[in-house]
């Protein structure tokens, strides 16, 4: 058999022309030291995918052989492994059952000469025997491990036997090697796939095994002869095997070996591994008496963990810290209904809790505290799942527990120092904050148990701080008690709580020069802005204080967090406040002009406000608010075009649409939001406030966009402004209407760009139902229709984003007012191909988008003769499309939208879609080579017999887009 790749470049070629290369041991070798040893990426490219088609040759069964004589270097002996493994895993069926056998025995000879290195080929040759024995157990190899430790036993040299008697020498190095080999096994075993029954069978078979296992490295941990490096092994080894949910109750001596080499510095990180990934196995709940057996051997580690703990020993801290974890948190129910051994239990909480509170600042001085933090959540949930009186008993044990652990986690969110803090690198301080976060979520979680009972002890503590002359209070212990209100009152309803009144009071007694204590307090404001609506009265003291720190640049991002949510919250009762909180707000404007979210958020704040007030004072307010921006909006549309100024540009433009995204004078208290057909327009003889400024500006802005019209992101930010408003107004923007729609028009004929397809297609969604506005939305939607056209027409490809835009702008249209397609202007045909070449593109957004088009299309087909025409005449075509694409043309992450395409043909034209599938699916080869005529004919019946089940649909095309993905036979389509 000769191989060949017409576009392989030969090693000794490099950037010469491709030519044919014969598959031959010289050439594989040339290939691979290409492939390791030259510089240039694009040989490197050839080589491998030469060498990946070399192995599934039927040729690799042989010259791998040869790459693992003991002349050739390890990288290529490790390719020759490797191909190995892979001829074995996925080409078994190559083999005669006769050849099993000669192969096994040659495979042991290789791992025998293998034995003292290199490592990486010794490895992937245990590996390889490893997929032979899957292959082979039960049926043809009745003892595997048995004839593997028979294998490696040291014997004396045979003189008539080559095999490895040289490497037979050094029983040390045999039995690392017979280790390697029982490792991979169970490994092998888990990353294979194989068929549900097979992988059933191969399980028994294997737990079996652990019979022959098990004494062995008992054996092996116990001997005083064993080296580290062996009993290391065996860990390993033992970790590898109980992954096959080997029962506690049978590695129980194991185990206690495990806890003995703990005490080993050398053994210490391979025994917690192996114990953690033990007592991890959630099967270890059937054998209580054998789990209630290591609860002792937990617990005698407690006074190691306390000695590494003031040592600063931050390994051993942890791993004895992850196995009290593993066996309290993995099996907390049972343990919890063992209430004979409920001390033993409770002492294993405790030194989880120790660990929790362990001395020093996460991440810096220790890392362990965080890997406790779920076990809290499982304990909590397992006791309130106990019925009532059962609960009850355990309440009172676990409370008081509870209670501490409050206290450990508001002592271990202290911030170090401030000249300890500024030391710390900035993924310290991210990896604390993210720290924090975690112990904010346990904090509320603990709630549920706690209730309003943490808030007082909470209270208490923060009163006595603040107002006990004798105290000498540490900025920390302040701001630690307001983090935890903070992170109660940010998701749990405290309305009901009596101590927020004289929290509220409390807090304008704390000294903010500390900057991480006044964030706090700013967010703890924040986090009670829904208590502030339903008790005004406060207001008063509070918000004072966080105008105080709005006008300090280094509490910029609290503080406007923090005012936006009052003002969004209470923004009925800030009136008497409003000057006070524009007067300060447009200082910090000038000061954060750099930072576009803290501005944005900023405004969004005061358009809540603006809303609020009496319509009377609305203008002149939003009037005062915006003129500074929009004179130097006028400056720079008269400047010339740099990056600076377009920023600036798109700045101001930005922040007039936070403005007009909360700036609602029609929005009710408890009336956010209301879909476009319920919102009528409210009578009122004055033009909404939003319309007066958007019509004062417009001029201003046709200025900029003729200035800056081939700049996306400019035209963007002012297309922005318009759909923040749309969306806002609903039908009060009505007015802006016919200048908008002109506008849109000009500037996507002169330099079309996505952003007006989208604020057209909001315009349709609110105003298409609305006779006075048709005729505007119509010759708007004819410009854009027509301009797009062209883009079609030129090719597409390079703008998938118009693409997108436009499907969804026509998508709209079918839902909200088709009537516009009669309109001589509309080819709906011209559509109809815009939306097959959509589909075809590898963008998610614009295929979606696109199947879109077509539910909308196919559902009006009936009501809309034209329709019906098109759907007639080009059906086919869409079908042929959609089944190209499902074939393997676009990414397999798409088949869920063509599916979507699908269902809806069959659901709205059944006759149509079966003669159109019959006609596709006779062409030979298509969509892909390997599929049957069976396999098509069953497709089409399966999706013929669906007409509403989404998921079935979704089922189908899937199994139909696998079935034409995967490589025929292997069993391994992913690859």
């Amino acid at each position: 058999e000769t191989f060949t790749l017409s576009q392989m470049e030969p090693p000794g070629n490099p950037g010469g022309t491709p030519v044919e290369l014969e598959l031959t041991l010289e050439n594989v070798e040339s290939a691979l030291y290409q492939l390791y040893f030259d510089p240039d990426m694009e040989h490197k490219n050839v080589a491998q995918k030469w060498l990946t088609q070399a192995q599934a040759s039927a040729q690799a069964w042989h010259f791998c052989w040869a790459l693992l004589s003991p002349d050739k270097i390890p990288e290529v002996q490790f390719f020759g492994a490797s191909t190995l493994h892979t001829k074995i895993s996925r080409h078994w069926s190559d083999l005669a059952a006769d050849q099993h056998e000669s192969l096994r025995t040659q495979l042991l000879s290789h791992i025998l000469q293998f034995s003292s290195g290199p490592k990486m080929v010794l490895t992937r040759l245990c590996v390889a025997l490893a997929s032979l024995a899957l292959n082979v157990i039960p049926q043809a190899w009745s003892q595997p491990v048995a004839d593997m430790v028979r294998a490696f036993q040291p014997h004396k040299p045979d003189p008539e036997d080559g095999s490895g008697a040289k490497a037979s020498q050094d029983p040390h190095t045999h039995c690392l090697t017979l280790l390697e080999l029982l490792t991979v096994l169970p490994e092998e075993f888990q990353s294979s796939r194989l068929a549900q029954a097979r992988r059933g069978q191969l399980r028994e078979a294997l737990a079996g095994e652990w019979a022959v296992v098990c004494p062995l490295l008992r054996q092996l941990m116990q001997s005083q002869d064993s080296s580290s490096q062996v009993k290391e092994k065996v860990l390993k080894c033992l970790s590898s095997w109980v992954a096959l949910d080997v029962p506690l109750g049978e590695i129980q001596e194991l185990l206690h070996d495990c806890f003995t080499a703990l005490s080993d510095p050398e053994l210490f990180d391979a025994a917690v591994e192996t114990v953690v990934n033990a007592i991890s196995q959630p099967d270890c709940q059937r054998y209580i008496n054998a789990l209630l057996s290591l609860m002792p051997l937990v617990l005698g580690l407690y006074d190691q963990l306390k000695t590494a703990a003031q040592d600063g020993d931050m390994e051993t801290s942890h791993g004895i810290c992850r196995i009290a974890v593993a066996l309290g948190e993995t099996h907390s129910r049972v343990l919890l209904e063992q209430v004979d051994h409920w001390q033993e239990y409770l002492a294993l909480v405790n030194m989880i809790l120790f660990c929790t509170g362990i001395p020093g600042h996460y991440p810096v001085n220790e890392t362990t505290s965080s890997l406790t933090l779920t076990f809290w959540y499982t304990l909590q949930d397992d006791i309130l799942s106990f019925e009532e009186e059962k609960q009850c008993v355990y309440l009172q044990v676990y409370r008081p527990v509870y209670f501490q652990l409050v206290d450990v986690l508001l002592h271990k969110s202290h911030y170090p120092s401030q000249e300890e803090y500024a030391s710390w690198s900035s993924d310290d301080k991210e990896q604390f904050r993210i720290y924090r976060v975690d112990i904010s979520d346990t904090l509320m979680y603990v709630y549920e148990m706690l209730g309003a009972e943490l808030l007082s002890n909470l209270y208490e503590r923060l009163g006595r701080l603040l107002m006990d002359p004798q105290q000498s209070a540490v900025w920390q212990d302040t701001e630690a008690l307001l983090f935890g209100f903070q992170s109660i009152a940010e998701t749990i309803d405290v309305n009901y709580s009596d101590v927020i009144p004289g929290l509220i009071g409390l807090i304008p007694r704390i000294n903010i020069s500390n900057i991480l204590l006044a964030d706090t307090v700013m967010y703890t404001i924040g986090s009670l802005a829904e208590w502030l609506a339903d008790h005004p009265v406060m207001l008063g003291g509070i918000l004072p204080m966080v105008l105080q720190g709005l006008a300090k640049p280094e509490l910029s991002v609290s503080s406007v967090s923090t005012l936006k949510r009052i003002c969004r919250e209470c923004r009925y009762d800030l009136g008497p406040y409003a000057q006070d909180i524009l007067t300060v707000s447009q200082v910090r404007h000038r000061e954060i002009h750099s930072n576009t979210s803290q501005c944005m958020w900023l405004m969004q704040g005061l358009g809540f406000l603006l809303s609020a007030l009496p319509s009377e004072e609305i203008l002149g307010r939003l009037h005062s608010l915006i003129t500074p921006h929009i004179q130097q909006l006028d400056t720079l549309a008269q400047q010339e075009l740099n990056p600076t100024n377009k920023q600036s540009i798109i700045h101001i433009v930005g922040m007039l649409a936070s403005l007009f995204t909360t700036l609602d004078i029609n929005r009710q208290a408890d009336c956010l939001e209301g879909a476009a057909s319920s919102r009528l327009p409210v009578p009122q003889s004055t033009q909404n406030p939003v319309v007066v400024v958007l019509q004062q500006v417009f001029t201003l802005i046709q200025t900029i966009l003729s200035k800056w019209l081939h700049d996306s992101e400019v035209v963007e930010a002012v297309c922005g402004v318009f759909d923040k408003s749309v969306r806002t107004l609903l039908h009060d923007f009505g007015p802006m209407v016919p200048q908008l729609g002109e506008m849109l028009g000009e500037i996507y004929s002169a330099f079309p760009q996505a952003s007006a397809l989208d604020l057209a297609r909001q315009m349709v969604h609110i105003f298409a139902g609305e006779e006075h506005h048709i005729p505007h939305i119509r010759s708007l939607t004819e410009v854009l229709t027509s301009t797009t056209l062209t883009i079609f027409q030129q090719g597409p490809r390079d703008h998938p984003d118009i693409a997108e835009s436009f499907m969804d702008l026509h998508a709209q249209i079918l839902k909200r007012k088709p009537d516009l397609y009669l309109s001589e202007q509309f080819d709906v045909k011209a559509l109809f191909y815009c939306g097959i070449l959509s589909l075809k593109f590898p963008e998610t957004p614009t295929v979606k988008a696109a199947s879109q088009f077509f539910t909308e299309f196919l559902s009006r087909c009936k009501d809309m003769p034209s329709f019906g025409d098109v759907l007639q005449r080009d059906g086919k075509l869409l079908t042929e499309t959609v089944l190209q694409a499902v074939g393997g043309e676009s990414p397999s992450s798409l088949t869920e939208h063509f599916s979507e395409v699908l269902l809806n043909l069959s659901r709205h034209c059944p006759a149509l879609l079966s003669q159109w599938l019959k006609e596709t699916l006779q062409t030979p080869g298509f969509p892909c080579a390997q599929l049957t005529a069976e396999q098509k004919h069953t497709f089409s019946q399966q999706l013929l017999r669906e007409q509403t089940n989404k998921r079935r649909v979704k089922e189908i095309v899937k199994e139909f887009a696998l079935l034409c993905r995967g490589p025929q036979g292997s069993g391994y389509s992913d690859y």
